[in-house]
């Protein structure tokens, strides 16, 4: 035994080399810590699924809204005729606005006016044609994933209405008003 003031004691007696089995933690506690994260995990994934299918709706509604001020900027200028996604996108096109300044802005911006799936939405732009653009249009945006990227279809009309299905299926008709019956959003 050493002195009080030796390395290898302590007031309560000799210090001992440690074990094989003291550092670490056993496999008990490891599974407990595993199952928590589990738990946690579980709760936590379903409610952030729920936050991404919120958010791409809203930007969604979002783009619904932008193309029918878009249309009513272009039926303005078009003396009475709405856009289709082409001319709204570069209104100097043929079949489009005669005479629009190069110079001036479009009606949407390229990624809007491509129709190509955003925010989880597949996208389209239909209507009558008549000489220098539409009648009427529909705006149609529908989940790619159907409870995944969303869960309701969209569309918006020449009336300015916006409609959805509750399903995730496009509004009937497919081209020109949206039917009367449709399910409004405020």
């Amino acid at each position: 035994m050493g002195t009080p003031d030796s390395d290898d004691t302590t007031a309560h007696g000799p210090t001992l080399p440690p074990g094989p089995f003291e550092y670490g933690f056993t496999l008990i506690e490891l599974l407990i810590v595993v199952a928590i994260i589990g738990i946690i995990a579980a709760i936590a994934v379903p409610g952030l699924l729920r936050a991404r299918v919120s958010a791409n709706e809203s930007a969604t509604l979002g783009d619904i809204r932008t193309v029918i001020s878009a249309e009513v900027a272009y039926h303005s200028a078009s003396a009475g005729n709405f856009g289709t996604a082409a001319c709204l996108l570069s209104p100097i096109g043929p079949g489009c606005i005669p005479n629009y300044p190069a110079s001036a802005p479009t009606f949407v911006d390229s990624q809007i006016g491509a129709l190509v799936p955003k925010s989880g939405y597949n996208r389209n732009l239909a209507g009558p044609v008549v000489p220098g653009g539409l009648s009427c249009f529909m705006y149609h945006a529908t989940p790619t994933a159907v409870g995944q990227t969303g869960v309701r279809g969209f569309a918006g009309d020449c009336s300015g209405r916006i409609c959805y299905t509750p399903d995730g299926t496009p509004l009937a008709p497919f081209i020109g008003p949206l039917p009367g019956t449709c399910q409004t959003i405020q």
